[in-house]
């Protein structure tokens, strides 16, 4: 079994055409908030946002969740989704993991959302894959181009991580053994600069449930377009 790390939107298209299965880790927020929607039976379509997401939503009878910040209602927001009833219906935007996920769904490559919460459950979803792509989506700078970050890169490392519990000679490329050796000295999530900002800006809930590792056994896959337990 082969495990690749590549980042970001270029990074899974390329990882996409060679692999069999692709995780896709957004962990503050987008992928901890698709297992928290699909814990409680949501179906959760990603999309990159603006008037082609309301469209989408008015097509398939889809809510469309707000930003974070919106009151009320499904948003980005993990805690957001606790309340979330069983065959809800949501399109999630953000432009990260949601935009990643939503760019490659039409691909060959299964697609599942990883993160700190369902990393053991992914894991053991993807083992008897030939080839595993793993994409931490990283954020943005102001001018758009990516930016790695702490959250992403270490929730990568702990699907590698619990990949490697199964199979310690998995044919691991350099960056994903790297990932796998960060989440093994793994910091608090508050201690990175967008676990700082959610906490200064009073979603610290957010972060909580973001850092509880192996805490859910579900592993959103990516089907018809949107989100389902697999």
């Amino acid at each position: 079994m082969a495990v690749v790390l590549e980042w970001g939107p270029v990074g899974a298209t390329s990882v996409a055409a060679r692999s069999d299965v692709l995780v896709v880790v957004d962990v503050l927020s987008f992928c901890t908030s698709v297992t928290i929607a699909v814990e409680r039976g949501a179906k959760v379509w990603p999309h990159s946002g603006g008037e082609a997401a309301q469209q989408l939503a008015r097509q398939i009878g889809a809510e469309l969740a707000g930003h974070r910040s919106s009151p009320g209602g499904p948003t980005l927001s993990p805690s957001s989704l606790l309340g979330l009833g069983a065959g809800s219906r949501l399109i999630l935007p953000s432009p990260n993991g949601s935009s990643i996920c939503h760019a490659v769904a039409d691909g060959m490559a299964t697609v599942v959302a990883g993160c700190l919460r369902n990393a053991g459950a992914v894991a053991r979803y993807v083992r008897d894959r030939a080839s595993i792509g793993v994409v931490p989506a990283g954020e943005r700078w102001p001018d758009g181009s990516l930016r790695p970050c702490y959250e992403d890169w270490v929730g990568a490392g702990a699907v590698v991580d619990r990949l490697l519990g199964q199979d310690p000679a998995l044919d691991l490329s350099a960056e994903a053994e790297a990932a796998a050796l960060a989440f093994r000295a793994l910091r608090p999530l508050e201690d990175c600069p967008s676990g700082r900002e959610l906490v200064e800006t009073g979603f610290a809930e957010d972060v909580r449930i973001a850092r509880e590792i192996d805490a859910s056994t579900v592993v959103p896959l990516l089907v018809d377009g949107g989100f389902v337990s697999a």
